[in-house]
């Protein structure tokens, strides 16, 4: 983009000159979504030589996502009821499809909406709280996202 407050294509041509000039002597690593590192390289016919070395990362799949969010709750003493576990894989089915998408960043910001409004349910149930119920996530936990409020488009 180009504003004269935009110091991005006067950033990658400083970065150019010294990934020339130091060449024998530095790294630079470049991380980014696919797409967004894609325009990067596009904005600069000569960044993309001069990156000997492109890796790409692929994006966790359904189960991993799930194992992921699984040992993020165990981190902090919660767990999945059964139908939980149900609920939150239905949760990433959806959520990997819609835009922004960030992987496990996505299932650590899903977990801690879920845990909120775990808080709200019990807190609007009243009377005593169990220590299971206070470790263990519902389905309604979930299911109560907007995630659920958009159709799948599959």
């Amino acid at each position: 983009q180009e504003n004269e407050r935009d110091y991005g294509q006067e950033t990658i041509e400083i970065l150019l000159q010294v990934m020339e000039n130091q060449r024998d002597d530095l790294v630079v690593i470049l991380a980014g979504y696919k797409d967004r590192m894609e325009q990067f390289f596009k904005s600069n016919p000569g960044i993309r030589s001069r990156i000997a070395h492109h890796v790409d990362f692929p994006d966790y799949g359904e189960d991993e996502l799930l194992a992921i969010g699984e040992l993020m709750l165990a981190q902090q003493h919660y767990e999945l009821s059964i139908e939980g576990k149900e609920a939150l894989g239905q949760y990433i089915a959806r959520r990997r499809q819609q835009p922004e998408f960030a992987n496990a960043r996505s299932i650590r910001n899903a977990l801690d909406r879920a845990r909120l409004r775990q808080a709200n349910r019990l807190f609007a149930k009243g009377g005593q709280v169990s220590r299971k119920e206070l470790m263990t996530l519902e389905p309604e936990d979930f299911f109560t996202s907007r995630v659920f409020q958009t159709p799948m488009t599959r």
